[in-house]
């Protein structure tokens, strides 16, 4: 079962939550973790400048509320939505009375009157999903380091266009501003399947709309690894390789096989990016998670009410910390293979970062904006289509954790 088969049967086809690349050791066991290693040589390899890469690269904007607009196969109706447009009993909004209904929320409700006002413009066919960057009321005239800016911030990033530029005027004549990056087909909306590799090139121009996709655009010219760093990444890789070799495949896949393990240890390694600590000492780590989750365990048994359900609980925790007081040294090396894939993404992702991009990002300060790199990247298999995301966690997750959310995406 290859990546696009797996979102398929686990999210029905549907681009709901992209998993950044060292999870997938977690998420999909061997499978994932050859994968990772495999997206890893190939960005490696495009970034060396050796011809005709495995991969693409998206960048990763820091939109807000995520949007679907498109055609309802079934009853051919022009509909916006967010990620509810799947769901069991999908929130499809046909007219704003939909969107009253469905999303009375003030600030998502006034976002999606306006894409339904505006999108049908573009004549989109299929389904579209992107992220909202602006509507005419966000955008602001603000100055930063001297210099005037046209600015959006739809959550955590600031994004800051000059004003004299042609692309601030565009963005300032807009009604409103969205980054597409997934596409949608099928004759039934619950049957659709998403594409990462978009071509939004059959699209109406309107001033209305300003819009792209997600491809990634160095504004600098060219980049890529010297020498020294692509021998550094080889290294690292080839390190990772070893270990992957010497980890149980019966415990990697396990763990992704089970809701249970899988959840507990993306939960408890997401505590640390919420600390902003990176994992160092991988033994420590594991004692750790064993500690933290034994002891979630422990209330929850505490907190039965009946005695049946307190027994059936004393039954799962005994079952869960035998598997990882047993697999301790596997799940050490699988946190220390995670390591290296993080070790050689953010080799990738410094320098991506190097390069110029379409708009200055900044977070705001109560001192004022504090330039920022840009949320992060995904890279796109260009035969498949799997997608993975390449994100700095200790430096944008972090934020975007501990960031106020203007409403619910």
């Amino acid at each position: 079962m290859n990546f696009t088969e797996f979102l398929s049967e686990a999210k029905e086809g549907k681009n709901l939550h992209l998993e950044h690349l060292e999870d997938n050791v977690l998420n999909r066991g061997v499978r994932g973790a050859r994968e990772s290693i495999n997206f890893l040589q190939a960005l490696r390899d495009m970034l060396a400048g050796k011809s005709q890469s495995k991969v693409n690269v998206t960048t990763k904007w820091d939109g807000a509320p995520a949007v679907f607009a498109g055609v309802n196969p079934e009853n051919k109706k022009f509909f916006v939505g967010t990620k509810g447009v799947f769901a069991k009993n999908p929130k499809l909004n046909y007219t704003n009375d939909d969107i009253d209904r469905n999303h009375p929320n003030p600030g998502l409700n006034e976002k999606l009157k306006i894409a339904l006002a505006f999108l049908p413009k573009l004549g989109i066919k299929g389904v579209l999903q992107g992220d909202m960057m602006f509507t005419k009321s966000d955008l602001k005239t603000e100055k930063i380091d001297g210099e005037r800016y046209i600015t959006f911030q739809p959550n955590t990033i600031v994004y800051a266009v000059p004003v004299d530029s042609p692309l601030a005027r565009s963005i300032s004549a807009a009604q409103m501003g969205i980054v597409f990056h997934t596409s949608y087909s099928g004759n039934k909306l619950e049957d659709m399947r998403a594409s990462f590799n978009i071509d939004i090139g059959h699209l109406s121009r309107t001033k209305d709309v300003w819009y792209r996709d997600a491809s990634f655009v160095d504004a600098s010219g060219t980049a890529t690894f010297t020498q020294k760093e692509t021998a550094q990444i080889t290294a690292i890789l080839s390190t990772a390789g070893r270990l992957f070799q010497t980890i149980s495949s019966l415990t990697l896949n396990k763990i992704a096989a089970s809701d249970v393990y899988n959840t507990q240890i993306k939960t408890f390694n997401n505590t640390k990016v919420r600390a902003g600590e990176k994992i160092t000492n991988t033994t420590a780590h594991v004692n750790e998670l064993i500690r933290y989750i034994e002891t979630k365990m422990n209330k929850a048994i505490l907190d039965a009410k009946q005695e049946q359900t307190k027994q059936k609980r004393l039954k799962e925790k005994n079952e869960v910390m035998r598997f990882y007081r047993t697999n301790s040294v596997q799940l050490k090396n699988i946190f220390d293979l995670m390591n290296l894939l993080v070790d050689a993404k953010i080799m990738v992702v410094n320098k991506l970062q190097e390069m110029k991009q379409v708009t200055g990002t900044f977070i705001r300060t109560d001192n004022g904006f504090k330039i920022t790199n840009p949320e992060g990247f995904v890279a796109v298999d260009r035969l498949s289509g799997d997608a993975l995301k390449l994100v700095d966690r200790l430096e944008f997750s972090f934020q975007n954790f501990t960031a106020a959310k203007a409403w619910d995406k």
